[in-house]
């Protein structure tokens, strides 16, 4: 599968196998683009701007329906793809296309909502005799960098907000799964001028560098790890930036929590797509009191999940993205065990599988706890108070969402105003989403929001006019 620049094809000397995680073999092959074809995105993006911007925004709207309708009628092929490349089961990449599907729609909603808004000088010294107004207007180019573990609707909350506000777009999508993505950016490409939405595929040291240090790149979308959020930081100069990092998001079990809830709440949340969510359960921290029934009905439904060929309906855990992410994770539980932490089921890799595993004992100061452990893992941590819970919440780097099971309202009231997290559902599982929803962390886990109508706040500037009427 071929690059998108300029609204046409474009290959490059040295190609990329794309594998199926399931059984290692090769789906497709994409290019590996050298400077010269990404100079070439970011000139024909920049040549773009003047084509968008003097579209309507009836006009606008109503191409982001197109590209939405299209979207719709080709998911069950797009699923399937996605399922390939990236190996999670079919009926989590249909809820992906669903999800993506509705991004869309939200953004041809949102894009005839970008309002002009007056601004009263007369409130300040000197100001009488002024109409002023303030206009929201596009950035320019867009550069979106997007992960693999949920390609298509993660580029999707950058494409199309971006689009929604005018501007144009460079995406490097990942090397592991691009191929859902330049099939949606196709589809896309069919409503839009030439130049406005180009992909360019390749490594994140030369594509990737390359769109982050343009001076034509006016700001950087990007969803990944923290490391290479911090060297985006140090090499984007002026742009503005959006930066989605990594999370270790906490579920709280209160003792007066429903445990049946809680414990499918965790289920949800720690094996969503193998565990390779950013705002996935990474540790659950839970009242002593209540944590052996907790726990004996958790290791149940964590022993009923089926794992096996995610292009089977059935199918609840699926591999990892490759074998050396599995490797990592076996690594990751085996060093906790030996600092004295239980393996109460699962904890057992072959090839790119990682068996869901819930794993008792665990201390604050493990490495599977203090870092982002991206695999099936249910950590347990066991508390005694409200307010150790939230410490050990709080004693983090990372800053994303969190869940807190209680069905008492000072302590639930107390969780949402304590935790630092970009998020604080009660008595929902961190993993939740909406797609109109302000999304983004605290502290490492990032900067900026996400959601469509936040989006569109971050990939626009503000023009204010005045007119002296005097």
């Amino acid at each position: 599968m071929d690059m998108l620049i300029d609204g046409m094809k474009v290959t490059d000397n040295d190609m990329y196998e794309v594998k199926n995680p399931y059984d290692g073999q090769t789906i497709d092959t994409v290019p590996i683009a050298h400077l010269n074809n990404v100079h070439r995105a970011i000139k024909a993006a920049v040549n773009a701007k003047k084509d968008i911007q003097e579209m309507s925004a009836f006009k606008i709207s109503n191409k982001l329906y197109d590209v939405y309708e299209k979207l719709r009628k080709n998911k069950n092929n797009l699923a399937k793809l996605l399922t390939l490349e990236v190996g999670k089961p079919i009926k989590e990449s249909k809820v992906e296309l669903e999800r993506s599907i509705e991004t869309l729609k939200l953004s041809a909603e949102e894009s005839k909502r970008i309002y002009v808004e007056t601004v009263p000088l007369d409130a300040g010294l000197n100001g009488k005799d002024f109409f002023t107004f303030a206009q929201k207007i596009p950035l320019g180019v867009i550069g979106a960098i997007t992960p693999f573990n949920y390609p298509l609707n993660l580029t999707l909350h950058k494409i199309a907000p971006a689009l929604a506000c005018k501007n144009t777009v460079v995406i490097k999508p990942p090397l592991d799964a691009p191929l859902t993505v330049l099939k949606c950016a196709d589809i896309i490409n069919e409503q839009f001028p030439p130049g406005v939405i180009n992909v360019v595929t390749g490594y994140g040291n030369e594509v990737g560098d390359a769109i982050v240090s343009s001076p034509h790149i006016n700001k950087i979308s990007f969803t990944g790890s923290v490391p290479t959020g911090l060297m985006i930081s140090s090499r984007s100069g002026m742009k503005k930036l959006t930066l989605e990092l990594g999370g270790n998001d906490p579920l709280i079990v209160l003792d007066d929590a429903n445990i049946d809830e809680a414990v499918l709440g965790a289920v949800r949340g720690a094996y969503l797509n193998a565990g390779q969510v950013c705002m996935g359960v990474k540790r659950i921290i839970i009242d002593n009191s209540i944590a052996d029934e907790f726990i004996e009905k958790l290791v149940k439904k964590t022993q009923e999940l089926k794992i096996g060929n995610p292009l089977d309906e059935k199918t609840d855990i699926g591999p990892l993205i490759n074998e050396n992410a599995a490797i990592m994770v076996e690594e990751t539980v085996n060093n906790a065990v030996k600092k004295g932490a239980e393996i109460l089921t699962g904890g057992k890799r072959k090839k790119t599988f990682y068996e869901p595993t819930v794993i008792d004992n665990v201390s604050p100061e493990m490495d599977l706890v203090t870092n982002e452990t991206f695999g099936p893992i249910a950590p347990i941590i066991r508390i005694k108070s409200v307010d150790e819970a939230i410490n050990i919440a709080n004693n983090t780097e990372y800053g994303l969402q969190a869940g807190v099971y209680t069905e008492n309202l000072k302590n639930a009231l107390r969780c949402a105003n304590e935790i630092e997290s970009g998020t604080v559902f009660i008595n929902k599982q961190p993993t939740f989403r909406t797609d109109n929803m302000p999304f983004g962390g605290f502290k490492n886990s990032g900067i900026g929001k996400e959601g469509i109508k936040y989006a569109i706040e971050e990939m626009t500037k503000i023009k204010l006019i005045g007119l002296n009427l005097k």
